[in-house]
């Protein structure tokens, strides 16, 4: 299409103009309600040739009343593996957009907007208007619409679109069109908009302030950063920090970035970046500053504060080298596993990497550990930050809610909304919810529901009670978001109901009491949500934590939030319903909250069914079957837990019945060299080292026999080539003679350790005989590549857990 003319419509054969868009284009961004697999036929070589010509093409689909076909989907995902595609899960509501975006390198632009959906119908022969605007006739409408574009793309409501993701979609649709032979509802009108967050102009918010206080760490952040320092000068490049919500996060990275010349830092809301330019002014006032966002492209700055929705798109981060960044601070850390953040984070090239985020809990946050190269600097859970006086103590109560959620669909990762929107907006439920509150509230109240209609209709049930509360969500008039917090931080609203909106970057110190209303579908976002009322404030003594508690999933786990723990953030007990909780607090549970939790408690899945549950739920985010070592870091539960209950990883994939055929048969056939490699000890890593030396001679020769002076090099290498390694395994008085290379003296302490020791080891599938160490069977031609896979991946699992946990033990790692 060319971009010269400024507004043109577009009634008939929309295909053409799509085509011509897409042929020169280095962005391409498709957003549809509906996609057939006659349209993704249509476009399909075209878009495989934008690829090859190194265009960034994404996809948006619907799953709205099920009118998009999985082969639509397969076909779309079968184009090219680099074309990214994903599903927005509706649950009921209208998900309706019809949007053509194509972004060329000399500036230029084209929107197309209109009612055509991905079918060959709507592109080529049906009646439909569309309306094609040229960017330069409205450049802040076509980068609003790039930013809502990837704002909308990886928000939490997708899916990646994989063979599972699509799988499971394929069943609900034809679950839904047998119950619906023919679709007699009409389309809804599409939904409102997300909450534009409206960055602070970029002139006021680089004024810097008249005059500078000096500002001087507080305890928990002088921690931290004793603990960077330690990471830069044992030769890390990255790390990650959790520090509870009121801590300090962001004026820790202040102060980090301190050491560095140029800095970028990373955040997905536009509120975040210019609370954190505020607070680096105050520590940096030399520096200068700039917003890089949908609306501000200030890119010469010391330090850039920059949306991760338009980093994301590869035109606008590859406008910087990859070194220029001296230092890159990821904000909200556990979001870093997301595509969006994927695709900068393995562009750029920082000296150091700087994670923050306030979600501690290894179940819900370990997916980022692998990001930071395993290094979590510094640990503060926000139990120990209360006994510490740093953060405010919490009086706990949980109320009984009558819903039966065993009766309510549940959808993979949250409820459907439809059944749960019916069970809860029941008068006889608010009156539950306001009695509750009434009893244990003090001044200033945060309520978090399940969806906008609940917010609205629990805020209508307060008011006719007489009480000042109001909604606030992404369809919420009549009152702006700023005005709605000034309200309640002064006393003039007693209540804000939301439902996601507070979960980061906005504090309120004053706020007392917190209102569950929602079932807990995530720890990781009930802990982001309970640090919303334990920032320390004058005249506030303790916060309240007001929390419906029903036979929801997770419900028997989320008191083990509270628990009491170690300094190092582990808890000090294992209690089946009441933990104990830091002095100051209180855990206060209704008889009947009580006897659900330990009922719940004995109903949890089987052990095995609960590893294949866990197994399975990583297995489709991923597409494929994890790594070993993936496992371990994305999965929810622990990775040994497969090991002792299969006697290795393939073992429990081979119960799972997810080896094929082939597999099955190397997997009877060298099962017991498979458990040795998982459960030789290591109290250091050398055997592993020896057998990664093996490993990478490559599938055909593996094998072989290796003398000790063969590794001696690659073993040295290996474990001083990184301070870490050096410092856990390689540091003793015997060791440290060592640091410089000496082939005899390596060649003679890997003879006498780790291939003596594993050689005569009980039941070794290895020997070390005559000067050399090999394995004690045979491996047949045909199974090499396989074996040689598997190994490889325990070996590299193996290495990657002895390091972490050494550093645990040390003290390194919460």
């Amino acid at each position: 299409m060319s971009t010269k003319l400024n507004v043109k419509l577009i009634t008939e054969n929309l295909a053409d103009d799509l085509i011509s868009g897409i042929r020169n284009a280095s962005g391409i961004y498709i957003m549809t309600s509906f996609v057939m697999q006659s349209g993704v036929r249509l476009l399909a070589p075209h878009l495989k040739q934008a690829l090859d010509n190194g265009a960034d093409v994404k996809v948006l689909a619907g799953d709205y009343l099920f009118i998009t076909q999985p082969e639509g989907l397969t076909a779309l995902t079968s184009i090219d593996p680099r074309l990214e595609a994903r599903l927005w899960q509706s649950m009921g509501t209208s998900f309706h957009p019809k949007a053509y975006l194509f972004d060329y390198e000399n500036g230029e632009g084209m929107l197309i907007v209109g009612s055509s959906n991905f079918s060959l119908s709507a592109l080529k022969m049906g009646m439909e208007w569309n309306l094609a605007m040229n960017a330069q006739v409205e450049p802040y409408t076509f980068q609003t619409a790039l930013e809502k574009f990837m704002h909308n793309f990886y928000h939490d409501a997708t899916l990646p679109l994989n063979e599972d993701t699509i799988l499971l979609y394929e069943q609900e649709y034809r679950t839904y069109h047998q119950k619906n032979p023919e679709l007699r509802r009409q389309i809804m009108e599409m939904e409102e908009a997300e909450y534009a967050e409206v960055s602070q102009p970029a002139d006021q918010a680089a004024e810097a302030p008249s005059s500078y206080q000096i500002i001087e760490p507080r305890p928990a952040q002088q921690a931290a950063l004793d603990a960077l320092e330690i990471a830069l000068e044992e030769q890390y490049d990255k790390a990650m920090v959790v520090m509870a919500t009121g801590l300090g996060k962001t004026y820790l990275a202040g102060f980090f970035a301190q050491k560095f010349k140029k800095v970028l830092f990373i955040a997905h809301r536009e509120e975040i970046l210019t609370q954190a330019r505020q607070s680096f002014m105050k520590i940096l006032p030399d520096r200068t500053f700039g917003l890089y966002n949908g609306t501000y492209k200030e890119r010469d700055a010391d330090c850039v504060f920059a949306s991760i929705y338009t980093f994301g798109m590869k035109k606008h981060r590859e406008l910087f080298a990859p070194d220029e960044f001296d230092l890159i601070i990821v904000d909200e850390f556990h979001h870093a596993a997301a595509q969006s953040y994927m695709s900068v984070l393995q562009y750029f090239r920082p000296q150091f990497l700087l994670g923050i985020t306030a979600t501690p809990d290894r179940m819900d946050g370990k997916d980022v550990y692998a990001l930071c190269d395993g290094n979590v600097a510094y640990q503060l859970h926000f139990i120990e930050a209360i006994r510490r006086q740093w953060l405010a103590p919490f009086r706990y109560y949980g109320i009984y809610d009558e819903t039966d959620y065993s009766q309510i669909r549940w959808l993979g990762s949250r409820y459907d909304e439809e059944q749960l929107m019916a069970a809860q907006l029941q008068d006889a439920n608010a009156s539950t919810i306001f009695e509750a509150w009434r009893r244990h509230k003090q001044t200033r109240t945060i309520a978090f529901c399940s969806s906008r209609r609940q917010a609205d209709f629990l805020a209508n049930y307060f008011r006719s009670q007489g009480i000042s509360s109001h909604s606030l969500h992404s369809g919420t008039v009549g009152i702006s978001r700023p005005e709605a917090i000034r309200k309640l931080d002064h006393g003039e609203l007693e209540v804000i109901f939301t439902v996601d909106l507070f979960n980061e970057g906005v504090d309120i110190p004053s706020v007392d009491t917190l209102l569950f209303v929602r079932p807990t579908e995530s720890l990781t976002v009930f802990t982001q949500q309970v640090g919303r009322g334990l920032r320390l404030h004058e005249g506030k003594e303790y916060c309240t934590i007001i929390d419906l508690i029903g036979n929801y999933r997770n419900a028997d786990v989320k008191l083990s939030l509270f628990a009491e723990r170690d300094p190092d953030g582990n808890k000090k007990t294992k209690e089946p319903v009441l933990p104990s909780v830091p002095a100051g607090c209180e855990l206060n549970l209704e008889t009947r909250v009580i006897n659900l939790l330990d009922e719940l408690s004995r109903k949890r899945l089987p052990h095995r069914e609960r590893l294949r549950s866990d197994f399975m739920r990583l297995k489709q985010e991923l597409g494929r079957i994890p790594t070993y070592l993936e496992l371990h870091l994305h999965g929810a539960s622990n990775s040994w837990e497969y090991r002792n209950e299969f006697g290795s990883y393939r073992g429990f994939l081979h119960w799972a019945e997810l080896l094929a055929e082939r597999e099955a048969e190397v997997y009877y056939r060298y099962e017991s060299w498979l458990r040795d490699v998982e459960k030789t000890a290591m109290a250091k890593s050398y055997k592993m080292i020896v057998l990664l030396y093996m490993l990478e001679r490559g599938a055909d020769r593996w094998f072989e026999p290796v003398q000790p002076a063969e590794a001696a090099s690659f073993f040295h290498r290996y474990l001083t080539e990184k301070e870490y390694r050096r410092r856990i395994d390689f540091s003793d008085k015997e060791s440290r003679r060592l640091w410089e290379y000496d082939e005899s003296r390596i060649s003679k302490l890997i003879a006498e350790m780790p291939m003596s020791k594993w050689g005569s080891a009980k039941d070794s599938r290895t020997k070390f005989e005559d000067g050399q160490f090999a394995l004690r069977f045979e491996i047949e031609p045909a199974d090499r590549e396989i074996l040689h896979a598997w190994t490889l991946d325990i070996c590299q699992y193996r290495l990657h857990v002895h390091f972490e946990r050494r550093e645990d033990k040390a003290g390194k790692v919460g």
